[in-house]
């Protein structure tokens, strides 16, 4: 991993998220630093994926505010938001691909939509971003029905970085993989930050995940970010979730694993 600027790309201020009467952050603060790869746990119900659709506009804050690359998106002109977007790459939960397309024909649609590309030079873009994640060129002819669970990962994070976007948003990219071909999700996603110079924003509950890839680990409780910063310090924090999570036996086998 390599040391990410002190730029941030993200800035959270004051969020408020509720449903409801259901209040799910309240005064949340949060910061993302432009080439890192930031980590966000929590327990179940803490909001992790909420803030992800939060900074991405899929649901409003209730208060507070919501900065990418310097500009409050929400407050943002319609053609100001677009050109965030554009600069952005979402791999959901299980992929999200569109199952009536194939693999290249999902990559092709965001290229498209926001590029105007069409035929030969599309297809060409599309095959390049399959080889990016490690898959077969004959990939692209299969639909997301014909993958297994880690193709479809990698299926849905070329489609992610398609308009060779500067942010990626990940939500629980190793969630139903086997311990290996996690592990190699993982070294992917630090390749592709190391070469493509991203700044990934990350929701995960896979410890294994936190040692190997990334830079700062954000937690999620009491409605808030009660801890931030490098594993080993977030780590340290007197606080009885943090210490159940990271000083249980599954973190215990995480850290012995990334010291052996």
């Amino acid at each position: 991993m390599t040391e990410a600027s002190t730029e941030n790309v993200i800035e959270v201020r004051g969020l408020r998220s509720q449903f409801g009467d259901h209040v799910v952050h309240d005064n949340l603060d949060l910061s993302v630093r432009r080439g890192e790869i930031i980590g966000v746990v929590g327990g179940s119900g803490t909001g992790k994926s909420v803030l992800m659709r939060s900074i991405i506009g899929l649901k409003h804050p209730d208060a507070g505010t919501v900065s990418v690359f310097g500009e409050n998106f929400y407050k943002a002109s319609g053609q100001i938001r677009l050109s965030i977007e554009r600069r952005w790459g979402v791999l959901f939960q299980g992929g999200a691909l569109f199952s009536s397309m194939t693999v290249a024909q999902n990559i092709m649609a965001p290229i498209r939509e926001h590029l105007g590309f069409e035929g030969e030079l599309a297809k060409d873009m599309a095959a390049l971003k399959i080889s990016m994640v490690g898959l077969r060129a004959e990939a692209g002819a299969n639909y997301p029905a014909e993958l297994s669970g880690g193709m479809k990962k990698r299926a849905g994070l070329a489609r992610a970085l398609a308009l060779d976007p500067e942010l990626v948003f990940l939500d629980e990219p190793t969630a139903g993989l086997d311990p290996i071909g996690a592990a190699k999700f993982d070294d992917l996603i630090v390749n592709l930050k190391e070469t493509l110079g991203l700044t990934v924003f990350m929701v995960t509950h896979d410890l294994d995940t936190l040692h190997a890839a990334c830079d700062r680990v954000a937690v999620l409780a009491e409605k808030r970010v009660i801890a931030v910063g490098p594993l080993d310090d977030v780590r340290q924090t007197d606080h009885p979730w943090i210490q159940e999570y990271f000083a249980g036996p599954r973190g215990r086998a995480a850290l012995a694993a990334k010291a052996s």
